[in-house]
């Protein structure tokens, strides 16, 4: 099933390779552009969801998205 909100998203055209940095310190081009993307929240949740691993999703890396579930489980 393909997820409507990637459609509307603001890295769609962009070099994939901008959201998927070697080091966190790197992930700032694919977070300004994930700032004002109007889907973020959506893109957020899958990335959340469906366990990615890698890359930048909903202006999150994939540390800062391990840290949000850790988070999410403690106020469960």
């Amino acid at each position: 099933m393909k997820q409507t909100w990637r459609q509307h998203a603001a890295c769609k055209g962009i070099d994939p390779d901008v959201f998927y940095p070697h080091e966190d310190e790197e992930a700032e081009a694919a977070k300004e552009v994930c700032g004002v993307c109007p889907v973020r929240q959506a893109c957020l949740e899958h990335a959340l969801g469906a366990r990615e691993r890698d890359g930048v999703w909903g202006g999150a890396t994939e540390r800062e998205r391990r840290r949000i579930i850790r988070q999410r489980r403690r106020s469960a």
